[in-house]
């Protein structure tokens, strides 16, 4: 595969998570905290790309954790890790009420209906049952996709793309979706769930802390006191717990 074509599949279809780094370690301890007991029961991480979270999951669970994957080349490679499902999120291959929780990690703005995608999550779930999202957000000041300039794809963080009038926008990052709280509200409107938390949260910024060690720690823990003040609405991505209720 030739560069461009690994940017081309990037952008598609996202860069999964290929290290083990302080923002993954720390989005573990959300997704852990937010499911209590539930981990212990089956689960299903939808879009796991290599199997780095699908990994740490079935450490920390007693019952048995499904990935799914679109991407064939990254299913085997988290296949690795136990059972995964080459398949699409759009129609998951497993019965209603199989799984206790549902791990959706930055996956659902990559895939072609995001309204199905939901649906189907939450048909797999029990009553009772808990779906973790997180999601780009719009409020964030990046676009980190990069985006199509005149043909071609420019890989990067680029300033103030999200800000743009929404067709604009979805011109120059017509590869993936950006979420406000009422886009991810209307996702789930007329489904049987109940929101047990909505926030936004920034990112770890282990890149720039590699580089420049001090700064980048303190970068860091600012942007983090920030999740709790209304500044939060400029983080990184969406961090919503959704229980089925019926």
């Amino acid at each position: 595969m030739t560069t461009a074509d690994t940017a081309d599949k990037f952008a598609a279809l996202g860069a999964p998570s290929f290290v083990w780094r302080a923002g993954q370690a720390r989005r573990l301890r959300m997704i852990l905290d937010a499911l209590g007991p539930r981990v212990h029961g089956h689960g299903l991480e939808n879009g796991c790309g290599v199997g780095m979270y699908l990994a740490h999951l079935r450490a920390h669970s007693r019952g048995v954790v499904v990935g799914l994957e679109y991407d064939f080349a990254w299913a085997r490679r988290a296949a690795a890790h136990g059972p995964v499902v080459n398949a699409a999120g759009e129609a998951l291959p497993f019965p209603a009420r199989a799984f206790d929780f549902v791990l959706s990690h930055e996956v659902l703005e990559h895939v072609h209906d995001d309204r199905a995608a939901v649906r189907e999550m939450v048909r797999v779930l029990k009553p009772g049952g808990r779906l973790v999202l997180f999601v780009p957000n719009r409020g964030y000041p990046f676009e980190t996709h990069g985006i199509y300039w005149r043909g071609r794809y420019h890989f990067g963080n680029i300033p103030l793309v999200n800000y743009l009038p929404r067709r604009w926008r979805d011109r120059l990052a017509p590869h993936v979706r950006v979420y406000s709280r009422g886009d991810l509200t209307r996702l789930f409107a007329g489904l049987p769930v109940r929101f047990v938390r909505r926030t936004v949260i920034f990112g770890a910024y282990d890149n720039i802390i590699a580089r420049w060690p001090r700064p980048g720690r303190a970068l860091r823990a600012l942007l983090h006191a920030l999740e709790r003040t209304p500044l939060r609405v400029l983080g990184l991505s969406h961090f919503w717990v959704v229980e089925k209720t019926a």
